[in-house]
């Protein structure tokens, strides 16, 4: 064996789950495609859980330096730091589950410090897979290589979910967007809605939405873009210069299932689906966070192989309720005063606290729980926020300060030490057991051996 798991992808999700294993005592290899790190803008944010879950490993001193300059980048592209559904910037954030406003090569650079130890190889484009009852073999940069098991972190267009057989339903783009820095020459239209769809223009920032048509492949060009923006606007507009071009559309599909055999998929390679929100991210990170603790249980030999279902059967469903609220977000951006209608009452809707809440939640995924296997109300089953913790003598700390050893922890002042998890002495909160994806397994009702035996 090369490696006890090998991730294939060297993006944020890829980096995150290999220091993840390395945490939890497994061994990780990762095969990049690209010889250097992608300078890509395509993400720009972490939502609260993704940020929860960097947190948790020491890393948010450095989310917090970097939000500050993304969040004047934010509000200089946008013209708002509020949260939006659809382009309505009403949501207001929550101060208790913050997001992290950082751009994605920056976000990597990060992960890759933070995964420094792992041995990352570029300039390896996977083109074989074969798995078997023992282990997987990739073939990459000229060679074979093996693990106990292999995650597929590539991306959208993830080789290892077609290599590996795994089905991949949903639903085709209703929008297709080309955006980028651009720079004008002369008068340009004013941004929003218009009959034939909408163009976004804010700080250097700039693109097109409309009806999605044939797929297009290569950059974006200034003149493909001065086409769109004249078929939306009505308007002819002189573009000189597209930097960092885009294109993207909003169709939505996920992976039938996360894992088959000892092939698993995780981020963009096993759910895609609109950027609207940005939520992509806030989707892979716990992806990793999930699938790295158990991998790592199992090849200590702590837990059976079965164990490693209960991976798709969380995430699962979580990529679900993100694909539902993209596409609603999708219809709410198609061009027709019909749309328009709705959009205002949408917008009306958000001035309502309750409501805007609601839409807060939806984005950030906080309020989701999984279905444990066993009786345990909420919030059991739900990520717990970053609390802040008092003992018995009145010392303050914060969650995130006990969490940096990737085990299990129990928050308590009444039950005794066990070898298998951390115990933090916590008097102003309800006794909680924390998994070390930040999931609590269990909150002070029913047997907390369960909920022991279960995870650990």
């Amino acid at each position: 064996m090369d490696a006890d798991v090998i991730v294939v992808g060297a993006g944020p999700v890829g980096l995150f789950l290999a220091a993840e294993l390395e945490l939890a005592g497994a061994g990780a290899l990762v095969l990049e495609r690209r010889e250097t790190p992608s300078t890509e803008t395509k993400a720009r944010g972490l939502g609260a859980l993704a940020t929860e879950a960097l947190r948790r490993r020491g890393l948010g001193d450095r989310l917090a330096e970097a939000d500050v300059a993304g969040t004047k980048d934010l509000a200089r592209d946008h013209g708002s730091t509020l949260g939006h559904f659809a382009g309505i910037h009403k949501i207001v954030p929550d101060p208790d589950r913050p997001r992290t406003n950082i751009w994605q090569p920056e976000l990597e650079r990060l992960l890759a410090e933070h995964a420094s130890g792992v041995r990352v190889l570029r300039g390896h484009d996977v083109t074989a897979l074969e798995s078997d009852v023992d282990g997987v073999a990739v073939t990459a940069g000229g060679r074979e290589w093996r693990a106990k098991y292999l995650v597929g972190c590539d991306g959208g267009r993830s080789t290892v979910r077609k290599l590996a057989g795994f089905g991949f339903p949903g639903t085709p783009a209703l929008l297709r967007t080309i955006a980028g820095c651009v720079r004008f020459a002369g008068d340009v239209p004013p941004g929003g809605r218009y009959a034939a769809g909408t163009f976004m223009s804010g700080g250097s920032m700039a693109g097109v939405s409309e009806p999605a048509g044939p797929e297009r492949e290569g950059p974006v060009t200034p003149d493909e873009l001065a086409a769109s923006i004249a078929r939306v606007t009505g308007r002819q507009v002189t573009v000189e210069e597209v930097r960092d071009g885009r294109r993207f559309g909003d169709q939505a599909r996920q992976a039938d299932t996360y894992r088959r055999g000892r092939v698993f998929l995780a981020g963009d390679a096993a759910h895609v689906h609109s950027p609207s929100g940005g939520q992509g991210l806030n989707l892979g990170i716990p992806d990793a966070a999930n699938l790295g603790w158990k991998l790592g249980a199992v090849i200590r030999g702590d837990k059976p192989e079965g164990f490693l279902d209960t991976y798709t059967r969380e995430r699962h469903p979580a990529a679900e309720a993100v694909l539902r609220n993209t596409r609603a977000q999708s219809a709410l951006l198609a061009p027709g005063p019909h749309v328009d209608a709705l959009r205002e009452i949408v917008a009306e809707l958000m001035d309502l606290p309750e409501a805007n809440r609601f839409f807060a939640d939806l984005m950030s995924g906080v309020r989701h729980r999984y279905a444990l296997p066993y009786p345990a109300p909420a919030p059991a089953g739900e990520h717990c926020p970053d609390l802040e913790l008092v003992d018995g003598s009145g010392r303050k700390t914060r969650l995130h300060e006990h969490t940096r050893t990737g085990r299990g922890l129990l928050l308590t002042t009444e039950h005794p030490a066990d070898p298998r998890i951390d115990v933090v002495e916590a008097a102003n909160t309800g006794p909680l057991l924390l998994r070390p994806d930040g999931v609590i397994a269990w909150a002070g009702e029913g047997p907390l051996d369960v909920a022991l035996d279960t995870w650990f």
